[in-house]
């Protein structure tokens, strides 16, 4: 059974302390945080004062996703924060070793993200530093994207070398995720489930989070 990551990027952010006590208790394993600057990205979000803020209404794993130019100057900040997984773009930095290891240095565990039109050889040589690798199923940047099917090869493709070299990180999926989509990035490799519109935008957001589950039994 998959691992469900609420994306609160698409969550109501004036009242957004009942929506992740919602999704906490309909068994959401991970808080999946998007940061963003505006200038990796279009869009702006929030800092660390806002991951400091959630972390004491959940104990659900926080996830930071820093689709962030040059991440490496904010890692210190979000750990401090409280967040349990930093991920970081490849394509953001001329630097990834030295980012990943600053955030294992920070006693965080080190994700990579990798955006569609990314091939997996560009991680390929900092596998063994890392936690997680997020995989990118839409292009960041905003929420209720249509699922990139291209992207599920990737997945294999990382679980592939993740069962050849005896790793162990996760495989997270983030984009266009929902009871269909989800299946074929389970059955492909992957372990954790980013989903923000297809549960905050529902009528019945717990619903949403156990049909996730249940696709992937």
């Amino acid at each position: 059974m998959i691992k469900v990551a609420p994306s609160i990027l698409s969550a109501d952010y004036v009242n957004l302390q009942p929506d992740i006590e919602m999704v906490d208790k309909a068994g959401a394993e991970v808080l999946h945080i998007d940061i963003m600057d505006g200038n990796f990205v279009p869009a702006l979000s929030y800092g660390p004062g806002w991951v400091k803020a959630i972390r004491p209404i959940t104990k659900m794993v926080l996830d930071v996703h820093m689709m962030v130019q040059n991440p490496e100057r904010y890692v210190d900040d979000f750990a401090k924060a409280g967040a349990d997984i930093i991920g970081v773009h490849v394509e953001a930095t001329p630097h990834i070793h030295r980012a990943l290891q600053m955030i294992q240095n920070a006693g965080v565990t080190p994700e990579v993200v990798i955006n569609p039109g990314t091939p997996v050889s560009a991680i390929e040589p900092v596998l063994d530093m890392v936690g997680q690798v997020l995989v990118m199923t839409v292009n960041p940047g905003f929420g209720g994207q249509k699922f990139l099917h291209s992207t599920v090869e990737k997945i294999a493709q990382l679980d592939a070398i993740k069962k050849a070299k005896g790793y162990d990180f996760d495989i997270e999926v983030d984009g266009g995720v929902n009871d269909k989509t989800v299946v074929d990035c389970a059955n492909a490799g992957a372990t954790v489930a980013v989903a923000g519109s297809y549960v905050f935008n529902a009528d019945d957001p717990v619903e949403r989070i156990n049909a996730l589950k249940a696709a992937t039994k």
